[in-house]
């Protein structure tokens, strides 16, 4: 007898198309769900074709269904994606800040407009290919954790979701390791076994954020004075968006001292830089928190929190604030704080929640 009914987000890569076989070798009735994405002007152009969902990567999918014996169907997301997550990437760096639009991705599109869609085709769950694990406490409460390969874990970008979401989550692959899929594809017999990892910002053809921001905000992209902190001129820069807090290299500018970049002042268009002395900071607050219990710990806690994607954790007290915010007060300056991006809060592999960056 099935276990269930599972909707697999198929992309055509290996992480998905093993987690759709390993669901399929463990008893559950598995469908395939590909998501039809918003793509730049010019449909199945390859220079314009979001990379989720070119026309190799549905038929790599397809074939992938057909080979496991499952129902594929593929669904049109690219209003809501344009929406969700185009625009509020535009706006985000209109603003002076640096969006992460993977985990606005999950919030938004994966775990919401997609799992809705699962929901309603009467699955009891939504598998991805993510590196990430769900678990229970004694309370009942669904966790998440680190994916077993640390240098895969996605739990980073998946540190948006509830309560209400996380209970129909699974991660198949998230107790594997990337070297360990890709066995498991070649044992599976599929195709993508050998097929080279996905990149981030799925929606830029090219890769080039820079030139995509050119192309579709023009204004944001205009050149600006960089000054230092007491307002002292020092050349121009090349649009804000060129540009990221702690970056050295690249400024283009010449100073008794090597500079950095401490800010950037979207309202004055003005990049400003500053000595090494100047960089750094051991305190951030967050915004839209999302804990991922369901609440709020009622006291400080001690935890690690990564400011990035790629960063690594770093040992912090954080406090929760009112109106969804919490702070955060690090041991050590952090030169890099950002902006737009999130903070996401860990108590060893388990996730406490996250934040956007103010």
């Amino acid at each position: 007898m099935s276990k269930g009914t599972v909707v697999v987000a198929m992309s055509g890569g290996v992480d998905s198309s093993v987690s759709a076989a390993l669901l399929v070798e463990a008893g559950y009735e598995v469908r395939g769900l590909m998501m039809r994405l918003w793509s730049e002007p010019g449909q199945f152009d390859t220079k314009r074709d979001n990379r989720c969902c070119t026309r190799d990567q549905m038929i790599d999918a397809h074939l992938v269904a057909k080979k496991l014996g499952i129902p594929f169907e593929m669904i049109d997301a690219r209003d809501t994606f344009k929406q969700e997550i185009v625009d509020r990437f535009i706006e985000g760096y209109s603003q002076g800040i640096t969006p992460n639009p993977c985990m606005a991705c999950n919030r938004h599109i994966r775990f919401t407009f997609l799992l809705n869609a699962a929901l309603e085709r009467g699955a009891d769950y939504l598998a991805t290919g993510h590196y990430a694990q769900v678990t229970q406490d004694k309370q009942g409460r669904f966790e998440l954790r680190k994916g077993a390969d640390t240098s895969k874990d996605q739990s980073y970008v998946l540190s948006v979701l509830r309560q209400d979401q996380l209970k129909h989550a699974m991660f198949p692959v998230g107790g594997y390791t990337k070297a360990q899929v890709r066995e498991l594809a070649d044992q599976f017999g599929l195709r993508v076994a050998g097929k080279s990892d996905s990149q981030d910002l799925c929606f830029l053809a090219d890769g080039d954020y820079r030139r995509f921001l050119r192309d579709h905000a023009a204004k944001i992209m205009e050149p600006g004075p960089i000054v230092l902190s007491d307002g002292t001129l020092l050349g121009e820069h090349e649009g804000l968006p060129n540009y990221t807090i702690g970056q050295r290299k690249g400024l283009g500018v010449s100073y008794e001292v090597p500079l950095y970049v401490l800010r950037k002042d979207s309202r004055q268009n003005r990049l400003i830089v500053g000595p090494k002395s100047e960089l750094g900071c051991d305190e951030l607050v967050a915004k839209e928190v999302n804990w991922i219990a369901g609440k709020a710990p009622p006291e400080p806690v001690r935890a690690e929190v990564k400011i990035r994607y790629k960063s690594r954790p770093s040992a912090a007290w954080v406090e929760a604030l009112q109106d969804e915010r919490v702070r955060v007060r690090f041991d050590d300056p952090l030169p890099d704080i950002t902006p737009g991006q999130g903070a996401v809060i860990y108590q060893d592999d388990v996730v406490l929640g996250s934040g956007i960056i103010v």
